[in-house]
């Protein structure tokens, strides 16, 4: 692993993501909430979504200059994203975010891994 990721702006994009997804969950938006019910995740725990998000973005942007936390915060983004795929198949949830949300923002989450932090 490099002193700093290399290259950082995968790395700044998946935090402006993070964070957007955060405001998104703050009241969910129709099609998080929708999301939220489809995988039966309980109305009662939607608060912990923002926070924990936001968390990520946190660690990635410090992973700028603390690559083991930004390597960490990648990594539990990829398996925070199986564990959603997970649900949504058990769930049997096969439409849009299945497929366009949580198994894209997976592949995202490794490629930044991959290219940031491994390369």
């Amino acid at each position: 692993m490099s002193a700093l990721p290399d290259p950082v702006w995968p790395v700044v994009i998946l935090a402006i993501i993070q964070v957007g997804d955060a405001l998104m969950c703050v009241k969910p938006v129709p099609f998080i909430a929708q999301c939220f019910e489809n995988v039966n995740w309980p109305r009662r725990h939607w608060w912990i979504m923002p926070p924990l998000k936001l968390a990520a973005a946190t660690g990635l942007i410090l992973g700028i200059w603390l690559p083991h936390l930004g390597a960490v915060t990648c990594a539990a983004l990829v398996l925070y994203f199986v564990v959603a795929i997970a649900m949504h198949i058990a769930a049997r949830d096969f439409g849009r975010n299945l497929f366009l949300n949580a198994t894209a923002m997976l592949l995202i989450c490794i490629a930044t891994g991959v290219y940031s932090f491994m390369a």
